[in-house]
């Protein structure tokens, strides 16, 4: 320990040992840090498992979620929801509790962990959006058959996580960022990423900067891993991706990862609790104290981080001390002796495997306003409503046509799951009784109020059944919303 560290204000982490393996994984991660010279001491708390069977709905007690308050930053191993308690996830509570709203994931080839891509020089960090997209878990029942998942992207989460991978890859040395999204798809959600990513992208001049498709990143993650540096990425997509590149080196037992908001920051593996295995000491720990690793840089524990990484790396490349995801669990070293290893090379360093030079991450400052796009100008041009029906096509849009004959809308055209089937283009499509049928004003020049809405939705419930409604805006003249297949 340098003297330099020995005179460090000591900084209170948050400590939440977890279910199944996480306790023997977390005490291996305290040991390292703390055999490191890290000026950090623990506030021991609990969540998860033995929380939902207190009849906490949440798994986080209020004593947690006060520390985290107090301490800003938090150590956690695994936590599982048991099958009959709670209704989520005690890790997305704590995520979305504390705004963490950038997942960063690291991957890099490591010393006697032997895969099909040895050698490759794989180094790369999948930084996801950690809060919105379909994670946001805002679901429905439609109809009795058809259920709904709203996909919520806003162009705030976009600019944070944007420029979240951007500052990171200057914090690191690192000199690529590629943004994978599904935008030729999903033009408006996945499409604010990537235009967003376009627009930061300027301000880093010093970066390269190129957009890749989802699809194709994970085929060229297989393909060529080694190109990549840093993915940016929305929030389901980051969760498939960052699971691939943890494969890649040879499994979830290396994958640490940082939940980042601009208040709190949690440092966890990837796995889980691995139940399985709870208590016998057989654990690969090397996960959550990586994660450890990234929670000391995040302190600006810089020596003490790059100390326990450098111990890593030899233990591995000295190859006498393996754990069982590695080797067998049949002649696998146990977590105990694996951390012991670990610790008694504290002080070397690889003479083959670099650490890179950390520096502090700048985190985005993004406006804490609700809304941060104002249009100049906004019109109401149409709206969809959503009905419920066991109806043909042709049935369904002749009796909606006769209903609203009189009023100032007309039928535009109705789509069954996004395909346009009235008026009939001839396309063979399985209908189901999920029908978005798709108002317009006969006046173009116009804009459809909400009386009128109201009106419509009145005309149309004598008849149909109807769930739910969207109103079709223009933004600066710009169209706000999407065209179902076939229509014009």
């Amino acid at each position: 320990m340098s003297t330099l560290q020995s005179q460090k204000p000591k900084r209170t982490v948050t400590v939440i040992p977890g279910d199944g393996v996480g306790p023997e994984c977390i005490r291996a991660a305290q040991r390292l840090v703390e055999a490191a010279g890290a000026s950090v001491v623990w506030e021991e708390c609990e969540a998860g498992a033995g929380v939902f069977r207190k009849g906490i709905a949440s798994g986080v007690p209020q004593e947690t979620i006060e520390s985290i308050r107090r301490t800003r930053v938090v150590l956690k191993g695994p936590l599982e929801t048991p099958v009959g308690y709670g209704e989520k996830s005690a890790n997305v509570t704590l995520r979305k509790l504390f705004e963490t709203y950038g997942n960063i994931r690291p991957v890099r080839e490591l010393p006697g962990v032997t895969t099909p891509y040895s050698g490759r020089g794989i180094d790369l960090v999948v930084v996801r959006e950690n809060v919105e997209d379909l994670y946001a878990g805002i679901e429905h029942m439609q109809t009795p058959g058809v259920a709904q998942c709203l996909k919520l992207i806003s162009a705030k989460g976009c600019e944070k996580i944007v420029r979240l991978a951007f500052e990171l890859a200057r914090a690191e040395g690192r000199k690529r960022v590629h943004c994978a999204t599904k935008s030729n798809i999903m033009k408006l959600t996945e499409g604010q990423l990537k235009r967003t990513f376009e627009q930061v992208s300027r301000e880093y001049p010093d970066i390269e900067a190129q957009h890749i498709i989802i699809d194709n990143c994970a085929h060229q993650l297989v393909k060529r891993p080694e190109q990549f540096d840093v993915i940016v990425t929305t929030n389901m997509n980051g969760d498939i991706i960052s699971d691939l590149t943890s494969a890649l080196i040879g499994g979830l037992g290396f994958a640490p990862s940082a939940n980042i908001g601009n208040e709190v920051a949690i440092f966890e593996a990837v796995h889980g609790s691995a139940p399985k295995y709870a208590g016998k000491n057989v654990i690969n720990p090397t996960a959550v104290i990586l994660s450890a690793v990234l929670m000391l840089r995040h302190l600006g524990e810089f020596e003490a981080a790059a100390c326990i990484e450098h111990a890593i790396l030899v233990t591995l490349e000295e190859g006498k001390v393996r754990t069982g995801d590695v080797v067998g669990y049949d002649r696998g070293a146990t977590t105990t002796a694996y951390t012991e290893a670990v610790l008694a090379n504290l002080g070397r360093k690889s003479e083959r495997y670099r650490v890179r030079d950390y520096k502090p991450i700048r985190l985005p400052q993004v406006s804490t306003e609700p809304a941060v796009v104002r249009p100049h100008k906004r019109r109401v041009v149409g709206v969809d409503v959503f009905v419920e029906a066991t109806l043909t096509p042709e049935a369904l849009g002749r009796g909606l046509e006769t209903l609203v004959s009189d009023l100032p809308v007309k039928l535009k055209m109705v789509s069954n799951r996004g395909t346009k089937v009235y008026p009939p283009t001839g396309a063979i499509t399985d209908c189901v009784d999920h029908w978005r049928c798709r108002f317009v004003l006969r006046d173009e020049a116009g804009e459809l109020g909400d009386a009128l809405i109201f009106q419509l939705l009145q005309r149309i419930a004598t008849q149909y059944r109807w769930m739910h409604i969207e109103k079709l805006q223009e933004f600066d003249d710009i169209r706000g919303f999407t065209m179902a297949q076939g229509e014009d």
